[in-house]
């Protein structure tokens, strides 16, 4: 059986000309959506969703191009843009009710909620960004040998053709590759789960290769326009992230600072998958984030 968000209902959403996405939708009150990273799907949030649909409407959606959301072909490099990504988010949330929503995401999902709440300030309230970095200062960073753990951002930002192919080869060994490696020896993805995750991302791999190809890119360009442009998140903002800054010699909270005036940045030893691996963890500090005023 296909692992669920137990409570969760599964709905599809159209949010663009030929693209829909899926989602599970649970709980009622203050619209919280909640948005997954790579290699994974809606169903990272499995244990952090139910705990805050308590007291929130919670929406975890696949991100277009994975899971069971539609994956068009990349026309261009706009397909698999962060801005793309981002306003589906905002088309989901409204379609379901809702002009404004608290955001948090991990991983590629958090880079999605970063440029929605640049782009979106009226919409976003509360801002969470998992385990990443902004795409320009993460490409600032990755120097030397030590960078080799973000190899696949350099393969998957080649041409359209090589990285597919590559890829398509052996997608479970590429994809479990992650999956186990970023585990840190966790027990946090059961084999359920991971055979899930192994099933979609083999079904996704183009529109994966363009979500990542649109970083070098596109994404790229967008925020270093923002940057020069003094565009800033307006709304609270929470990170959490492990320490890749002591490995790479970058100081993270600073970087992101910039972007974000009003930040609570938190250095945590829950592993990158820590919506899975310290679910409890990760939902206080959501908690937390929501807690503050928005103005």
């Amino acid at each position: 059986m296909t692992p669920v968000i137990e409570g969760f209902d599964r709905r599809r959403v159209p949010v663009a000309e030929g693209v829909s996405l899926h989602a599970a939708v649970g709980g009622s009150g203050p619209p919280l959506v909640l948005l997954h990273g790579f290699p994974q799907t809606h169903l990272m949030w499995r244990h952090v969703a139910p705990a805050l649909a308590a007291d929130h409407t919670v929406i975890c959606p696949d991100l277009r191009g994975y899971g069971a959301s539609d994956k068009p072909a990349a026309a261009d490099d706009t397909t698999y843009a962060k801005r793309t990504m981002a306003n589906d988010v905002v088309a989901l949330a409204r379609a379901l009710g809702h002009e404004r929503f608290a955001l948090a995401g991990h991983d590629r999902g958090a880079l999605v909620a970063f440029r929605a709440g640049l782009d979106h300030p009226a919409a976003v309230t509360h801002l969470a960004c998992l385990d990443v970095l902004p795409t320009p200062d993460m490409w600032d960073v990755m120097h030397g040998v030590t960078a080799a753990v973000g190899f696949h951002l350099y393969l998957l930002a080649q041409p359209p053709g090589l990285p597919e192919e590559l890829i398509a080869g052996a997608p479970d060994a590429f994809f479990g590759h992650f999956l186990d490696v970023w585990s840190n020896g966790q027990d946090a993805i059961p084999a359920a789960v991971r055979a899930a995750y192994l099933d979609a991302c083999r079904r996704a791999v183009p529109s994966i290769v363009a979500d990542y190809r649109a970083s070098a890119g596109i994404d790229l360009a967008h925020d270093l326009a923002d940057r020069d442009g003094g565009n800033r998140l307006r709304m609270p903002v929470t990170v959490l992230q492990q320490d890749w800054g002591a490995a790479l010699g970058y100081d993270a909270a600073a970087l992101w600072r910039a972007w974000a005036p009003d930040l609570r940045h938190v250095s945590v030893d829950w592993g990158h998958f820590m919506a899975e691996a310290a679910p409890a963890g990760v939902a206080a500090e959501l908690r937390a984030l929501l807690a503050r005023s928005s103005g």
